[in-house]
């Protein structure tokens, strides 16, 4: 088939994650409760941070922001997707594709810089506890956040500007339940040398210095929490770092399968399987891990529960 350039009225085609027509029902069942579960779980979180003074902190200001990031990286990946199984269809328009690159992208980029905010803010609190709030002020902080979308904004910004040149068959399939970058140059027609060269150097530059950061704050914080004598000051900081570090592994493990099984394997099933953990099942654990495991924030969501505005 000849190649030719993509315009606005080309198409790609989503193969889904299945092409079994009998398991449609089930995952559009399936996916619908996750993304209300997402979007409901995060509102949640940065309802009750912005709704209580007491969560007026650098932690829950950083936590509400990711519950944001985690509403929006759902968003761009699972309406399409549901829409496609509800129509029986499978066709994606390339304005409509290149958006989910750019956002897909940009929002999991910002949730992994997030992740590596957070880890430094869990350092300042439990390694220097006296001048936290000096360091941690709110100039700081949204600068921190500010500077993350920036970043992360025109590096995605550059590989949609480069994935513009390439050309794709009429009718490319991707076999993907969204318009995955890894997956998109995988399908092109023509060289994607340079465009594979900047998504390794841009995953390894954007990759190792967050990953870097974060395992360098954790090498502090239990250096200097092994060094108390307290046992219940020990429990108490450890704590206050298991939730960050239990997304922290969810994420990391989920998007390394990603990018291990497209580089070893090349197999679109499993790269599409891991894509899963990080787009939707990491946003929707997210709130249950924060709210779960902090007690404050299960007492300010208890409190929204009872408000008259809760009930039926």
């Amino acid at each position: 088939m000849e190649a030719e350039n993509c315009t606005e009225s080309s198409e790609f085609l989503l193969l889904g994650l299945s092409e079994n027509s009998e398991l449609q029902p089930h995952l559009f069942g399936l996916f619908l409760s996750m993304y209300l579960v997402t979007v409901l779980g995060n509102l949640f979180i940065i309802l009750a941070v912005s709704s209580d003074t007491h969560l007026h902190t650098p932690m829950y200001f950083f936590l509400s922001n990711l519950s944001f990031t985690d509403i929006c990286l759902s968003t761009t990946t699972i309406p399409k997707m549901l829409v496609n199984i509800q129509t029986q269809r499978k066709d994606i328009s390339y304005r409509g594709c290149l958006t989910q690159v750019y956002f897909s992208m940009s929002f999991a980029g910002i949730d992994h810089f997030l992740l590596t905010v957070m880890a430094y803010d869990r350092f300042v609190a439990i390694c220097h506890p006296l001048h936290y709030m000096a360091i941690m002020n709110p100039c700081l902080c949204g600068l921190l956040v500010l500077i993350t979308w920036l970043i992360i904004f025109w590096v995605s910004l550059l590989h949609v500007l480069l994935t513009m040149r390439l050309t794709f068959p009429a009718g490319t399939e991707i076999s993907h339940f969204f318009c995955d970058l890894p997956q998109l140059l995988k399908v092109a027609s023509s060289d994607t040398f340079i465009n594979n060269i900047v998504l390794y150097v841009a995953t390894a530059l954007l990759g190792v210095f967050p990953v870097t950061g974060i395992l360098f704050s954790y090498s502090r914080i239990i250096s200097s929490v092994m060094r108390m004598s307290s046992t219940a000051g020990k429990y108490k900081a450890f704590s206050t770092c298991g939730s960050h570090l239990c997304v922290v592994s969810l994420f990391y493990g989920t998007a390394l399968g990603v990018y291990l099984s497209y580089a070893v394997t090349r197999s679109s099933q499993g790269s599409s399987i891991a894509s899963v953990m990080y787009t939707v099942v990491t946003p929707m654990l997210n709130p249950f891990i924060y709210s779960l495991r902090n007690k404050n924030m299960k007492a300010v969501l208890e409190r929204l529960l009872r408000r008259p505005t809760f009930c039926l």
